[in-house]
């Protein structure tokens, strides 16, 4: 992609404009994608309500869109992966799975911060 030479305003809406594709794009195609933006959606609240303190809760939601984030990565190298070609090749499959384990982590991240929370 070459250098668009858009400066200031127009930058910033523009970019606003390709995340909301990308997030478009994640939650038409990634099943995970929409699993976690529902459990967003419902631990957001949840997270209001349970925290005891403004740390608590920014905890408790920070762990769900470290997840999401961590999900759209793991999405986006998929895609490129994908799009490089369907053959099977050691480092397309190191990729994968390289991206879900971090996934793995993510989700590992938000059960050990909720279980400490809640007990």
């Amino acid at each position: 992609m070459a250098y668009s030479g858009n400066t200031g305003l127009t930058r910033i809406i523009k970019a606003a404009q390709y995340s909301w594709q990308g997030f478009r794009a994640a939650y038409k195609h990634e099943e995970a994608f929409r699993q976690e933006v529902w459990v967003m959606a419902l631990a957001f609240p949840l997270a209001l309500w349970l925290g005891d303190n403004g740390v608590e809760k920014a905890l408790m939601i920070g762990s769900i869109l470290l997840l999401l984030i961590v999900e759209l990565l793991n999405s986006a190298v998929e895609a490129v992966v994908d799009r490089t070609g369907m053959e099977r090749h050691k480092l397309s499959g190191r990729a994968k799975d390289m991206g879900s384990a971090a996934v793995t982590v993510a989700i590992l991240n938000v059960i050990i911060i909720w279980g400490f929370m809640l007990s």
